[in-house]
């Protein structure tokens, strides 16, 4: 779906699936198109105004425009095929909130972002040219952030939590700009908001630097085997930690293979260093849980909630290690499905985002890690259960030139760019989802 072509548009209705609450309306008049038609009438526009006016039916010669044509559409499907999806699925600049408050006859629609330090958020609120204040007062980006009298704009339905590693609530608010930094999560809920009838929650859980393939490993995931090779070319069989072990990867030991005890894991005072494989993920599924336990506490009058999707910001942290960027894929797979059956929300819908730094075009740790975000995005066709549920978001052209590990410069458009593509994503999935409740 090409999202400069569409509005998103509320549609206060009764209970029913995603299709029966949202509807489509072309930016401009005319019966609406199939998604290949429009794609076509996009093409042929562009080829239409090739030159320096455009070309009328009467200037041309059948034969010499019917091959021109051709050739040019050609050129126009290798261009689009060859754009990083990002760059393909454009969004259309977000509508202000309409004021109208959530149906708080309906349950919380609750939304987990997980990850590690650009999901916890480092982008500047204030402060020179990277910041979000000179993003919407001096280039005018992101009007939707700001109220009729120009202050920042707060959300009366969407509600913005935050836990920190066992610490928090650190934020419990409706969803607003404040304090000193952001993530993604501005971007996120104002497409989130604007297209669900149901009250949203947002709940951020998640701390930096942690890996998938370590801290964030889900229950159930076994001891797994990585062949490294050190600059000479010289193999050394290692054991990657399952689900409870420790310490993160220990040397194989040939005859007893991924059954090899691992060493005693002690810090400078000889004293057992209190860590394990996917400590992490239980103390930010244990956050999210007690959040959730105590509803009215983080969205007063909720009637309820569903877990309707998870975002996941990260990668850095593997791509740093060639074995966890090597059974990064794998883990990610797992991960997904840990979190619907931890929540039990079998249909949750899950929108990862990749590296910045990660390009096509590139290798090494840092390219796979970006070839398994991609790999589990559903349109891919490499997991079928994922098809319709799962999305990616390419993020590189939106990085600014930035990494990850860079945290982008801090700098407040990446962080909104990325949160904006990541909730289109989520709401294109619950369009066409109809399991979902939405407006």
């Amino acid at each position: 779906m090409l999202f400069n072509d569409l509005n998103l548009t509320r549609l206060h209705s009764g209970n029913g699936g995603c299709g029966d609450h949202f509807k489509t309306q072309k930016t401009m008049g005319g019966p609406p198109e199939s998604t290949g038609e429009r794609l076509l009438m996009h093409r042929n526009a562009a080829i239409i105004k090739i030159g320096s006016e455009p070309v009328t039916p009467t200037e041309r010669d059948p034969v010499k425009h019917c091959l021109f044509r051709c050739v040019l559409t050609v050129v126009a499907t290798l261009v689009c095929a060859a754009l990083p999806l990002a760059a393909q699925e454009e969004t259309r600049p977000l509508a202000p909130h309409d004021g109208q408050p959530a149906d708080m006859t309906r349950p919380v629609q609750v939304f987990i972002l997980l990850g590690q330090s650009n999901m916890v958020g480092l982008g500047k609120i204030k402060g020179g040219e990277i910041s979000l204040e000179h993003a919407v007062q001096e280039k005018k980006k992101y009007p939707y952030l700001v109220d009729e009298a120009g202050g920042w704009r707060e959300r009366k339905d969407v509600r913005f939590v935050r836990y920190m590693s066992g610490k928090g609530p650190l934020n419990n608010e409706w969803l607003t700009v404040k304090g000193n930094s952001l993530g993604p999560e501005l971007g996120i809920g104002h497409p989130l908001g604007n297209a669900i009838d149901a009250p949203v929650l947002l709940l951020k859980c998640c701390i930096g630097n942690r890996a998938l393939g370590w801290d964030l490993l889900p229950p159930g995931r076994p001891r797994r085997e990585f062949v490294d090779r050190d600059k000479n070319g010289v193999e050394k069989k290692l054991v990657y930690a399952g689900y409870k072990d420790k310490p993160e990867f220990w040397e194989m030991d040939p005859a007893q293979g991924l059954k090899t005890e691992a060493p005693p894991w002690l810090d400078k005072n000889g004293k057992p260093i209190d860590w394990y494989a996917g400590k992490q993920w239980d103390t930010d599924i244990g956050d999210a849980k007690r959040a959730l336990a105590d509803l009215d506490k983080h969205y007063p009058g909720a009637m309820g909630y569903e877990v309707a999707g998870f975002f996941f910001w990260q990668g850095e942290r593997d791509a740093g290690n060639a074995g966890h960027a090597a059974l990064y894929e794998a883990n990610l797979v797992a991960f997904i499905q840990a979190l619907r059956r931890e929540f039990q929300a079998p249909n949750a819908r899950f929108v990862c985002a990749t590296l910045g730094e990660a390009t096509k075009e590139g290798s090494g740790p840092t390219r796979a890690v970006l070839d398994a975000h991609l790999a589990v995005d559903g349109t891919s066709g490499k997991y079928p259960e994922f098809r319709g549920n799962v999305a990616t978001v390419y993020t590189h052209p939106l990085a600014q030139g930035g990494s990850g590990n860079g945290h982008y410069g801090g700098k407040a458009e990446v962080y909104m760019d990325v949160g904006e593509a990541m909730g289109q994503a989520m709401v294109k999935l619950l369009q066409e989802t109809p399991s979902q409740p939405a407006k």
